[in-house]
């Protein structure tokens, strides 16, 4: 189908050949609105729809179109012309309608902004008189069905590939104010192209994009479609090698970090609180104090064994090793208890060592420093 819609020219200046060069918005994202009855419209209409010729017909025209590449350049190139013509422009024709020429396209917020460069005197008076809204003609596919724009208004269809054949400056244009050479009045009314125009359309050939760009120190130019393809692979490939990297090295510090979090859990479980310590030191204590009321002198050293071990020595040194070999720690203190049952560890006054009272709780300490005494005076006797 073809179509015309308005846009504007910003701020026209004029070259030293006196031509007007402009940059205009052009085609906006949004919400169109067509009756039912326009040619653009009523060709497209499906079988057995139910509008009738004075009905709106709300068009989607989103992003994803307006800003499409092929349909940017399709415009670059392209005659700006006084009106409208009754045909689509092409070499045939292009004498008899261009006034100008689209040099270049790029997105200007919701709106695709054009260079154009008027170059017909007769034109460029108009313009500076007030006709200033503009009109591209282009053609595009209309797609009916239930569309929602991004503000939420419910559309009836939606255009698609849209493919540019020439501009034009009117005096309204579809896309209103927002779209118009300069800062006359703002302006608005629907403006089409002829119908006739939508019979003698042809597919433009899309021209090539101009420009070079610079990689890795050499220049690729732009209309090569192989050379740029190949630019982008390469960046493709540098981006996916280095989001690989990123991921191995997170992956690296999540086992790091794994192995010093079971490093800090293995080093809390190490540590005995002093609560612990404390009652480990009473119940041996309570054991050796024990063991000598049963086996005096005889009952072994508790220096450097833990309670279990102290218990193993002392039912070995009462019943020999064989009454422990092979037991579990359970068995031997059951072996321990019932042979310190009657235990009955020396009342009274605190026991001393050199004068000096010892609790029976330190009973452990007791007993080193007592066999570290006496051997100092065995030491001390067989010296004399």
């Amino acid at each position: 189908m073809f179509f015309a819609d308005a846009l504007t020219l910003d701020a026209p200046r004029r070259t030293q050949d006196g031509y007007m060069a402009v940059r205009a918005k052009a085609a906006r994202t949004g919400v169109y609105d067509y009756l039912a009855s326009e040619p653009s419209i009523a060709d497209a209409l499906p079988e057995g729809h139910s509008f009738k010729p004075t009905d709106i017909v709300k068009v989607l025209r989103d992003e994803n179109t307006v800003f499409d590449q092929a349909a940017v350049r399709s415009f670059i190139g392209k005659p700006i012309t006084d009106d409208h013509p009754q045909e689509g422009v092409n070499a045939t024709n292009w004498r008899d309608h261009a006034r100008g020429v689209v040099m270049g396209a790029m997105r200007d917020g919701e709106h695709l902004a054009f260079d154009l460069v008027l170059m017909d005197a007769g034109l460029i008076s108009k313009v500076e008189q007030g006709k200033a809204e503009l009109s591209n003609g282009y053609g595009a596919v209309l797609e009916f069905g239930d569309f929602t724009a991004p503000d939420g208004t419910k559309c009836h269809a939606r255009q698609k590939s849209i493919s540019g054949n020439h501009v034009a400056v009117v005096d309204r244009g579809r896309a209103g104010s927002s779209c118009r050479i300069g800062d006359a009045a703002p302006k608005f009314a629907p403006c089409d192209a002829n119908p006739a125009a939508l019979a003698a359309f042809s597919q433009p050939k899309e021209p090539a994009m101009a420009g070079t760009i610079i990689v890795d120190g050499l220049p690729v130019s732009l209309a090569d479609e192989t050379a740029v393809r190949a630019v982008l692979d390469k960046k493709d490939a540098a981006l996916a090698a280095a989001e690989k990297a990123m991921a191995d090295v997170k992956a690296d510090f999540d086992k790091q970090l794994g192995t010093k979090d079971a490093e800090i859990e293995k080093l809390k479980g190490q540590v005995v609180d002093q609560a612990k310590i404390d009652a480990l030191a009473d119940q041996k204590a309570e054991a050796v104090a024990k063991a000598k009321a049963v086996l005096g002198d005889k009952a072994p050293d508790g220096k450097g064994k833990t309670i279990a071990d102290y218990r193993r020595a002392v039912v070995a040194a009462k019943f020999g090793d064989a009454a422990v070999a092979d037991k579990s720690d359970d068995y031997v203190e059951a072996r321990f208890d019932a042979l310190t049952a009657d235990a009955k560890p020396q009342q009274g006054a605190a026991p001393s060592i050199s004068g000096s009272p010892v609790n029976l709780g330190d009973a452990a300490a007791l007993m080193d420093q007592s066999w570290a005494k006496a051997n100092d005076d065995l030491n001390a006797w067989r010296a004399a």
